[in-house]
């Protein structure tokens, strides 16, 4: 925690594969959504949803603009990887708590042996438990048996899903909505082999989140004699820094940008924004041959050295 300068970090952030899933399911690549919305959406933390994102982030599946936080096209091809049938749904005496909800996996009865992996693992996720499923032979059965489920789930779960050979139905249980889905997700993505990210998705900050980014920019800060210091990651929005604090985490630097773009050092007058009219140092930052950030500082001294000769 650093203290009197503004900036601190919260408790340790917690979120699990699922929140993931659940946060790549929910994200939009046409659409922004606010860090605020997200976290509410998730039922996490907003700490917690600013680390989840800073792993989304580095591995290339969101953007952020003023308008809000966007799926990019890596995200949406780690979203298809995920992709599962999920619906709330009543088995009633099928199941052992209030609420249901079922998913389906396609083609993974071969990794199910009698279910009870699969329940345990519910649980662990905060379920009160799971029932798994299999279809084989043109009928849903309990795994490791030829006992078929009554004919009235089966209905349910064929009027949801479309129901192909060797298809995995897990149902998770709980006293809520959000809790039952959470166990089933956790199992189907356990199945699918968890969230794989791409290997050549590349980091931003040598995969550093945004925490390093907000640190660095304090390290620049004390360094200059706390001067005002701006960051900016590619194809995100920045951070604005002044008297030992964040003042700022939507800033759009035009310098900033430049030196991004050109990837070389910018020294200019700023034209616009709140340090218009005064000098502003902005230079880039180079990861693997590859400009993914700038860092810039404000010359404020520069500025009080003009009126006291004025």
């Amino acid at each position: 925690m650093r203290s009197g300068n503004g900036y601190r970090t919260g408790a340790a952030a917690k979120f699990t594969d699922y929140h993931l899933w659940k946060a790549l399911i929910t994200l939009d690549p046409s659409s922004g959504i606010g860090r605020k919305r997200l976290s509410e959406e998730l039922d996490i933390g907003e700490g917690s949803t600013r680390t989840l994102l800073g792993v989304l982030e580095r591995n290339g599946c969101t953007f952020t603009n003023k308008t809000g936080i966007y799926l990019s096209e890596e995200g949406q091809k780690v979203r298809n990887r995920i992709a599962m049938d999920v619906a709330h749904i009543d088995l009633g005496r099928l199941t052992i708590s209030d609420c249901d909800c079922a998913i389906r996996i396609p083609f993974a009865s071969k990794k199910i042996r009698y279910g009870r992996e699969e329940t345990d693992a519910a649980i662990k996720s905060g379920a009160a438990g799971a029932t798994t499923l299999v279809y084989t032979d043109g009928h849903v059965r309990f795994p490791g048996t030829n006992q078929e489920v009554d004919r009235e789930s089966e209905e349910i779960l064929r009027r949801i899903f479309r129901l192909r050979a060797d298809d995995v139905i897990v149902v998770g249980t709980a006293r809520t909505p959000e809790a039952a889905e959470m166990g089933a997700v956790s199992v189907g993505l356990a199945l699918i082999g968890g969230i794989k990210f791409s290997a050549e998705a590349r980091f931003s900050l040598s995969g550093q989140t945004n925490d390093e980014l907000v640190s660095m920019c304090f390290a620049v800060h004390e360094l200059v004699g706390e001067l005002p210091v701006c960051a900016k990651r590619r194809n995100n929005l920045g951070i604005r820094i002044e008297d030992g604090m964040v003042i700022d985490n939507l800033y759009d630097g035009q310098a900033l940008e430049e030196a991004i773009q050109t990837g070389k050092t910018v020294r200019k007058v700023a034209e616009s924004g709140p340090y218009k009219g005064i000098r502003v140092i902005c230079t880039p930052i180079d990861y693997d041959g590859t400009v993914i950030a700038a860092i810039g500082v404000v010359d404020m001294k520069e500025l009080f050295s003009s009126h006291i000769r004025e």
